[in-house]
């Protein structure tokens, strides 16, 4: 995909993951600026409407000129109606673990691009299932490090892809960011230009 002169792509996130996503499309942003908000959730917030709030209010922080785009998005894992964040520690992931070990859990990642005051949207949710794990998978995948800074405690695209039986829907949106739909949004915002591709 070709960006066009007209706009510069700023991307509101400080992971790498996301930036990996973006260059398998053959999209490097100008720029990264990562977001600084207060990630807690509501009393009694739906996964569906928090992570759509994280997105939004992460594009909203960052400080845009006339000519740039900024792309923020979010990710979140449900298990029923318990929403899995990064775990703050070992523990933590490995309760997470323990919980969706053999069971099936929703993955939604919401992004948002801003154009001065224009915005566009989408929330993108991936069904996924985890083989039972046993406490000494969940102890060696733990020691990895790998839990670290990953919605619900694993990475998909790492280790834990070995934990994974079942998906349906968006892969890379799982990873972090959903590649068709961030594509649709930034030619939308005409960040790049349509039917072009490196």
């Amino acid at each position: 995909m070709t960006r066009t002169n007209q706009a510069r792509l700023i991307l509101g996130s400080a992971s790498p993951r996301r930036l990996d996503l973006l260059a398998q499309i053959g999209i490097t942003p100008d720029q990264i600026r990562p977001a600084d908000i207060d990630e807690t959730p509501r009393r009694n917030e739906a996964a569906r409407d928090y992570v759509c709030r994280m997105a939004t209010e992460k594009a909203a922080a960052i400080a845009a000129a006339p000519d740039e785009i900024v792309l923020a998005a979010d990710t979140v894992v449900t298990a029923g109606r318990r929403i899995l964040g990064k775990p703050v520690d070992a523990a933590e992931a490995r309760a997470f673990l323990t919980l969706l070990s053999g069971r099936r859990h929703r993955v939604m990642t919401a992004i948002v691009l801003r154009r001065q005051d224009r915005e566009w949207s989408r929330l993108v949710e991936t069904q996924v299932r985890l083989r039972p794990l046993s406490s000494v998978e969940i102890e060696e995948y733990l020691a990895s490090g790998e839990w670290q800074g990953k919605a619900g405690g694993y990475a998909i695209q790492g280790r834990a892809g070995a934990f994974v039986n079942w998906i349906s829907g968006s892969f890379s949106a799982v990873v972090g960011l959903p590649l068709a739909e961030t594509a649709t949004l930034l030619r939308a915002a005409q960040a790049i230009q349509p039917g072009k591709e490196e």
